[in-house]
């Protein structure tokens, strides 16, 4: 994707694909809107798709795929063991990152099951530069407990720090003095940051890292689900890589990780994942548990035809123009949004541009969920559906204390070659019209609450009739739509 400045002055993304095939969308009336949130429970995972008019909720599983991609799954090896397919996708793999193991899994919390049940020991811990909500429940139900030891900034949510997403050495070297090194299951570092933004980290952090890491004999487990947007920043922030291509930095990182483990659904744009190392010992152990959980050890849970896909998809990921399209895309949203003064984390990271519901609905105490009342609103009055990343995506303590998220974020994600520019803006316009109206908006309560994941189908109810008042006032202003 290039950047391109027009005659008029404007300087935003321009797309380097076109798009063949096309998907009919619905906007319904607001309304209806109204209604389907109520329906499903102030949740937007609880929403029918039918009733969506721009799906933000996640990148997983829904990046659109290239005519190349859908042309490879034509060529699917069916066969339950032996599969040509499953060879092409690990010599890919082998090629790439130069992992001589590839071991199958249908999706990226498999692969952290799996990790889970291998390394995590009752009592044992586990250092990360920011948790996932899914690996740290996998490390938990494994009696482990996980540590965060990311830099100060990562907590900053405006920030012009470019890796945010940086581990703390100091901060490692501590929890590993502190637990002793036989104590650390492995240390975790996730591409991207999620949870915090979608912000990477640096290569040169990952070296100190893995430096540390080998001091003390710890493994050191890549999540590079995100690895397409961090190797763009890296590229383009970090200064001694900016004339390295984007497979000698992949390279470089892979051979920074013990194991490094993925979902297809984000990288690769296809519904599948796995696990990839040079550590023999470490494969034996990994390989007994997929034929337990995944399936046999040449698919792994996964479709053949979505492996010819990945396989096709992790070649795509050496592109420029593709790792450029989504942090292009959510940097011009971020930026729009910023310039009209609505609150979002920045610098602009990957994933997808993130809401500061804290500061968005600063009236509202982080006990009434802010970022999930605001997820709710913003449905209401636009039809985008986004996710909450907050305190909802947290789950209570054994005693029954809530504990309070470091950030309440709406995480509106842009999956790749998706979206066009025109609903982009449509989605900023309506934003900024619920910021102009944000003290409308109220919190909301748990009325049906599931102890673990609770975020994924938990139902929530209003604490007033909030949601009719800020219908009411949409429609006298913008009219049903």
């Amino acid at each position: 994707m290039s950047k391109i400045k027009f005659f008029s002055g404007e300087e935003f993304p321009l797309e380097m694909h076109k798009v063949r095939i096309v998907q009919k969308l619905s906007l319904l009336p607001v309304k209806e809107r109204l209604a389907a949130m109520q329906a499903a429970g102030n949740n937007t995972f609880l929403l029918q798709n039918k009733d969506v008019y721009l799906d933000m909720l996640t990148d997983s599983g829904v990046n659109a795929m290239s005519d190349r991609q859908l042309a490879a799954m034509m060529e699917a090896d069916d066969s339950y063991a032996g599969s040509e397919t499953f060879a092409k996708l690990e010599a890919k793999c082998t090629e790439l990152f130069g992992t001589k193991y590839y071991l199958p899994a249908h999706q990226g919390r498999a692969c952290e099951h799996i990790l889970a049940k291998v390394f995590v020991t009752p009592g044992s811990v586990v250092p990360m530069n920011y948790h996932f909500t899914t690996t740290k429940a996998h490390i938990v139900l494994c009696g482990g407990s996980v540590v965060e030891t990311p830099i100060d900034e990562a907590y900053q949510i405006t920030s012009s720090n470019p890796f945010k997403g940086n581990m703390d050495i100091d901060k490692l070297r501590k929890v590993v003095e502190e637990h002793g090194a036989d104590s650390i299951a492995f240390v975790r570092m996730e591409a991207g940051t999620n949870l915090i933004g979608g912000q990477p980290f640096s290569l040169e952090n990952l070296e100190q890292v893995s430096s540390l890491c080998d001091k003390y004999g710890i493994p050191l487990i890549l999540d590079a689900s995100l690895l397409a947007d961090n190797l763009y920043f890296i590229k383009e922030r970090e200064t001694k890589c900016r004339d390295w291509s984007i497979r000698e930095i992949a390279r470089r990182i892979a051979d920074l990780s013990d194991i490094i483990y993925f979902s297809g659904r984000k990288l690769g744009c296809a519904r599948g994942g796995g696990m990839m190392t040079n550590n023999e010992e470490y494969y034996q152990k990994i390989r007994e548990f997929i034929p337990l959980y995944e399936g046999f050890l040449t698919y792994g849970g996964m479709s053949v035809r979505e492996m010819e896909a990945i396989t096709v998809g992790l070649e795509e990921t050496m592109e420029p123009d593709m790792i450029s399209h989504g942090p292009q895309f959510i940097a011009y949203m971020v930026d729009e949004l910023d310039k009209r003064g609505i609150p979002v984390v920045t610098p602009p990271g990957g994933l997808g541009c993130h809401l500061n519901a804290m500061a968005f609905l600063d009236h509202l105490p982080q006990e009434q969920y802010p970022a999930g009342a605001l997820a709710a609103a913003l449905y209401i009055i636009s039809g985008v559906r986004g996710m909450e990343r907050g305190t909802m995506s947290e789950q209570r303590e054994p005693d029954g204390s809530e504990p309070l998220a470091d950030m309440e974020l709406l995480r509106l994600a842009l999956p790749r070659r998706v979206f066009t520019l025109s609903q982009v803006k449509y989605a900023v316009d309506r934003i900024s019209w619920l910021y102009e109206n944000r003290r409308l908006i109220s919190g909301l309560k748990f009325v049906e609450e599931p102890a673990t994941l609770r975020f994924f189908f938990g139902r929530l109810a209003p604490l007033s009739d909030w949601q009719e008042q800020l219908a009411a006032k949409y429609l006298a202003d913008l009219g049903e739509y």
